[in-house]
């Protein structure tokens, strides 16, 4: 689908009225932010991405992709944006300015969640039904490696400098570590049940890995990959069971972490040096997976039953607006 925009053709001669209004749209697209930066939702029931632009915080466009689209991530030029397309087995890659999928890449089976080097190439792919990850590269679109890993692997993690990936396994129950160089798992740890999620500190030094069956999220020390911390998570009128983490973020300072919680229907804001929760953001219905803003002052959460969108004020740590978009909403990425 073409993304909406405003047409530059000139304006032609016409009664005042029309003069006007033509000098008033030249006006307003003069005035318009360049560059603003667009968030992409994969609406995993709708088929489908849902472009947001940043600064409205309006729907731009929504553009149709594979069957169950879930990961998602832009390329580091933000031209292309790469979709897994789970029920199809591949990843589609389109083109931001058109909305339209000029590529489709080999993914190995039921690609749920992928990462890319710091670089662009390769792609790290998690196959749940295979429990592997897959190792491809892009610009080939052949497939380097194939590496065994738990049962049902989801979360994918890159350390900064892209030395190290972490794979958790859901049924495993474990934070699989393994060096990019060799393609070989160099360390396994295990976390508490189904875990979800994987993200690394800015400095490398810390790795956080969210548990949704056992309502925690589990901090490693990643130089002597053990477990230093496990945070829990309580929510008065919520029940232990609906505290599901899921997605984590974390701030390039290293100053506070943001967890959503599934059908707690709260994101938990974190304190990253003391391990303590701030604060409980109310946000729709299951919320998913989280992405900032590249300033960071935003932080956006798909919520998957109430069909939504979340914009969250990083600094006064409170929800700002609701989107809504499309059929359960799993995936989000910002461009750069």
């Amino acid at each position: 689908m073409r993304r909406h925009g405003t047409s530059h053709a000139p304006c032609r001669a016409r009664p005042p009225r029309r003069r006007v209004l033509c000098a008033a749209g030249l006006l307003a697209a003069l005035a318009a932010p360049a560059g603003a930066a667009s968030v992409y939702v994969t609406n995993e029931k709708g088929n489908s991405v849902s472009v947001i632009d940043a600064d409205t915080l309006a729907v731009t466009a929504t553009w149709p992709v594979g069957r169950r689209p879930r990961g998602v991530l832009v390329g580091q030029d933000g031209k292309l944006l790469y979709v897994c397309a789970s029920d199809d087995d591949r990843i589609d890659v389109l083109d931001t300015a058109t909305g339209r999928i000029v590529r489709s890449l080999r993914s190995g089976p039921d690609p749920e969640q992928f990462i890319a080097a710091p670089g662009g190439n390769p792609l790290y792919i998690a196959n749940e039904d295979d429990s592997q990850v897959t190792v491809l590269d892009i610009e080939k679109n052949r497939v380097v490696a194939e590496v065994p890993v738990g049962v049902e692997p989801e979360g994918m993690g890159l350390s900064p400098d892209g030395s190290v990936l972490v794979n958790t396994s859901e049924t495993t129950n474990m934070a699989h570590f393994i060096d990019t160089r060799t393609h070989q798992v160099i360390d396994n740890v295990l976390v508490d049940a189904r875990p979800r999620f994987a993200e690394f500190s800015a400095d490398g030094k810390w790795l956080w890995v969210s548990a949704e069956v056992g309502g925690t999220v589990s901090v490693i020390d990643v130089a002597s990959r053990r477990v230093v911390k496990k945070i829990t998570f309580k929510i008065p009128g919520v029940t232990d069971e609906q505290i599901q983490p899921v997605g984590v973020r974390l701030t390039r300072d290293g100053a506070r972490a943001f967890v959503a919680l599934g059908p707690a229907n709260r994101v938990a804001v974190v304190d990253a040096k003391t391990y303590e929760v701030e604060k409980y953001l109310p946000v729709g219905q299951r919320v998913w997976q989280l992405a900032f803003t590249p300033d960071q002052k935003r932080l956006f959460t798909t919520n998957g039953t109430s069909n939504d969108v979340s914009v969250i004020d990083v600094e006064a740590l409170r929800v700002v607006k609701s989107i809504p978009v499309g059929l359960l909403p799993w995936g989000v990425a910002v461009s750069p």
